[in-house]
């Protein structure tokens, strides 16, 4: 995933996040930077929503709007589970 993308989109995507996750305020998104990782780690504390369920949403949001899968970003942190606000 190309950070410059992100950075370039944010604005977009963070609007899809909010449509779809509301219980997340503008500030918590702005603490993840874009960073899909970090948005996905909030998503899962805020909603508690299975790692496979909310790994795939989270991508078809930043799919929308960068050229590279995200996918592939999410590989490695399939084990990371974040704990429960």
């Amino acid at each position: 995933m190309n950070n410059d993308q992100v950075k370039g989109k944010w604005t977009e995507i963070k609007g899809d996040l909010q449509k779809t996750w509301g219980k997340i305020t503008n500030d918590e998104w702005e603490t993840t930077k874009g960073d899909m990782k970090a948005v996905s780690g909030l998503v899962q504390q805020r909603y508690g929503e299975g790692k496979e369920d909310f790994s795939e949403k989270v991508a078809g949001v930043y799919n929308k709007y960068i050229s590279q899968p995200v996918r592939e970003a999410l590989k490695d942190d399939k084990d990371k589970t974040y704990p429960k606000q």
